[in-house]
Formats: C-alpha cells, structure tokens, sequence
C-alpha cells in the first residue's frame, strides 16, 4: 500500500470511529511495507496550487455576483451588469494574481534568505548552532539525554540540519510551486468561476432574456458555483464538505444582499 491511500484510510478510520479499522493500519509491519521512497504522498501539481484555485475561485463568484446583484438592485440595465461586470472580473483577477505572486515570491525569497544564514551559521558556528537545537529539543520537552541524540542524529547531514533549524527555531516550511504558476492559478480560477454569475448576461446579448429571469438564472448559478467550491476548500482544509458548502454559500450570498440592498437605496440618486 501506498502512503498516500494509508493516510487517507486513517483519516477516513478517524472520521468514522473505525478503531478496528486504524488498528489494522498503523500494524507496524504493514507499515514498514510500504516503499520507503514513495513520493506519492506529496501534492501533485495541481495540489501545489489548489489553495489558490479554490480561493481564487470563490473571490471571483463573491465579487462579481456581487456586482451583479449591486446593479440589478439599481435597476440600471444588463449592459451596465456586462460593463462593470466584466472590467471587476478581469481587473480584480489580474490584482489578485499579481498579488499571490509577489506574496509568494516574497516568502520564497524570506526563506531562502534564512536557509542560507542557517547553514552559514552551521559553517562557522557549528558549537552555537547545536547548543541552539539541544536548547530547543529541551523546550520541547525532551529530557537531556533524548535530546542530545536528536541533535546527534539531526546534524549528521548538513542540509538536514538547516531543514531542522528552519522549522525548530523559526517555525518555518518550504513551500512547494512557483510564484507564476500561484498567480496564474488565482487569476484563471477567479476569472474562470467569476464569469458563471455573468453567463446568462452574455447568452442574452444574443437571445433575449427578461432581466428578472436573467437574475434569478444568475442566483441559482451562482449559489450552486458557490456550494460546489466551498465543498472543495475541504481539501485544504479537510473539513466536511457540506458543511464547508453551506458556510461559503451563505458568505456569499450575505455579500450579494447586501450589494443589492445597497444598489436598491441608491439608485434615485442624483
């Protein structure tokens, strides 16, 4: 068996209260088993980015239904819905994707930065260094004698022990992907998920369709995007998938009353 399907058998033996079950997997030997290289428990590639993907996406269905129920509460027309629809769905993505971007880049960077005064202290001050990581171990509650031979163990390797270093003293985890590949991810799915509310707009600029219908369509759109992504989000944040649904359908359709209640007040103005 592969470390992948283990773990996601024990989380599923946790959820269920299957303690016969969690039993059977965590048999050492069974455990031992399994191939010591295996790298399929890493995320694949859309793995690295389905933070941003999913985040992306639910930005783009708030935003622009938002926008859309703004100016239907205003009763200003579906070419005022198209016009300040479409500009926020491709400028606020554009934002937010050059945003992930930097973000990214900033703490790839930070790391790097920190990685390479780790092992440079490693270098120079390899006393101070394991005295820092011996301190450390004791923080956590390890007595003398077991956290003497971590130490030994974890300074073996010279790059193990950098690792070891950024995540014990600065609480600190490389993170996977590329900066551009987070940027795009954000935009397309913001801008991919962010047109749904706009769909039945843009089918009526070539078969009419009465403007309520257009906006109840425009609702029921929406409202299903907005479950289906956040079930989704659980796989960021592994919790239950309705649940999860439930809440980001709720969020988002708080925005959109709000956003229409305030078109509805606003529009005699001037």
């Amino acid at each position: 068996m592969s470390i992948t399907k283990r773990i996601d058998q024990a989380r599923g033996a946790f959820e269920s209260g299957d303690v016969r079950a969690a039993a059977k997997l965590h048999d050492p030997a069974r455990i031992a088993s399994e191939e010591t290289n295996d790298s399929s428990h890493r995320p694949k590639f859309v793995g690295y980015y389905i933070k941003s993907i999913v985040y992306g996406g639910l930005d783009g269905i708030i935003t622009t239904f938002a926008v859309v129920s703004g100016v239907a509460g205003a009763d200003l027309g579906v070419h005022v819905i198209l016009i300040l629809g479409l500009a926020n769905l491709f400028a606020d993505g554009f934002s937010m994707g050059t945003g992930d971007y930097l973000s990214t880049k900033s703490e790839r960077e930070f790391y790097a930065n920190e990685a390479k005064r780790q092992r440079w202290e490693a270098d120079n001050f390899p006393e101070g260094q394991t005295a820092e990581l011996l301190n450390l171990y004791r923080q956590h509650g390890y007595d003398e004698e077991e956290a003497q031979g971590l130490v030994v163990i974890q300074t073996r390797n010279k790059e193990r022990w950098v690792n070891t270093m950024m995540i014990e003293e600065l609480n600190m985890v490389k993170e996977e992907g590329a900066p551009i590949y987070n940027a795009l991810a954000t935009f397309l799915a913001f801008v991919v998920a962010g047109v749904l509310p706009l769909g039945i707009y843009l089918i009526g600029l070539f078969t009419p369709v009465a403007s309520n219908t257009a906006f109840l369509i425009s609702i029921i759109s929406s409202a299903v995007a907005l479950f289906l992504l956040g079930s989704a989000k659980v796989y960021v944040t592994r919790l239950n998938p309705i649940r999860s649904g439930f809440e980001m359908l709720l969020v988002g359709g708080f925005a959109a009353v709000v956003a229409y209640i305030v078109g509805a007040l606003l529009k005699n103005i001037g």
